[in-house]
């Protein structure tokens, strides 16, 4: 995994250079440069891997996953978002430069993602590009990321179009399930691999996502901000829609390791030590908690 990660560094590294107007560039780099786990780009690499395809293929694509992230989280923490000054143990993107430097920011890394894509795919044909050019936008959109954003945003107001627990689902599948998916979708692409093995992926990054989602909401009630590098507690001080809130922590300890013993079961047939570190990643945490 480790070696994973060094490689999309250097590719982010790479792809984007401070220039002119340098604050924007600056301010892209800014939060794409903290230090984080890349479990997106890293399982998009994976998966085409374990489908025999070339990890070179597969790293623009990769990189563009983690920008099109990387976004999502500098927007969240926006003073009009979830309104938070740290982010991996840093101040937050807009702490740094400013709310306006941090909106066009995230607005930039969205498109340089796509730009990206084009310009640094090597040895993928026009349907594969145009392929997943749609699955990122798809995801980053309204019937994703965004759709996801406003209606969690909506349920800190107790504003339900839906019911509670359809609604919980609805953020967890949209907001964060949703790029993990995205990820495994994109190696599927560049492997060209089967119907049946995108769906068995997208399955495994579905489990792993709401596991993950369960797991961060856990971990907002009952750790520290030296643990998750962030503010913990404003879920629950801002009165948001969350696993917790709506099924108690020990129901959610309980689903969350469910998810994952799932998600085993779909993955441990390929023998990939990557996917077992990243369910490790909460499995581990999360036990260590239980028996504490």
């Amino acid at each position: 995994m480790e070696t994973l990660i060094e490689q999309v560094n250097k590719k982010l590294d790479e792809y984007i250079e401070i220039e002119y107007p340098k604050t924007i560039f600056e301010a892209m780099k800014y939060t794409l440069s903290l230090k984080g786990k890349r479990l997106r780009p890293v399982m998009c690499l994976e998966t085409t891997r374990i489908l025999g395809g070339s990890i070179e293929q597969a790293l623009p694509a990769a990189c563009a996953l983690e920008m099109l992230h990387v976004q999502s989280l500098i927007h969240d923490d926006l003073p009009c978002m979830d309104n938070d000054d740290f982010r991996r143990g840093k101040p937050s993107n807009h702490k740094v430069f400013g709310e306006a430097a941090a909106v066009l920011a995230g607005d930039a890394l969205i498109t340089y993602a796509i730009q990206t894509i084009i310009e640094k795919s090597k040895g993928l044909s026009s349907d594969q590009l145009v392929k997943i050019i749609y699955e990122y936008s798809k995801a980053a959109g309204a019937y994703g990321l965004i759709g996801g954003q406003i209606v969690d945003i909506e349920s800190e107001k107790k504003h339900f179009e839906r019911e509670e627990k359809e609604t919980l689902s609805y953020i967890h599948i949209h907001k964060t399930a949703v790029l993990f998916r995205l990820a495994v979708k994109l190696g599927c692409i560049v492997t060209d691999a089967p119907e049946e093995k995108e769906l068995e992926f997208d399955e495994f990054a579905l489990k792993f996502g709401l596991a993950f989602q369960i797991y961060d909401d856990i971990m907002d009630e009952i750790s520290s901000f030296e643990e998750l590098g962030k503010t913990t507690g404003k879920d629950k001080a801002a009165q948001k829609l969350t696993y917790t809130s709506l099924y108690g922590i020990e129901d959610a300890k309980n689903k969350c390791i469910e998810l994952i013993k799932n998600g085993h079961g779909i993955i441990d047939k390929y023998g990939s030590e990557v996917f077992e570190e990243i369910l490790g990643i909460v499995e581990h945490r999360l036990e260590a908690r239980i028996s504490c």
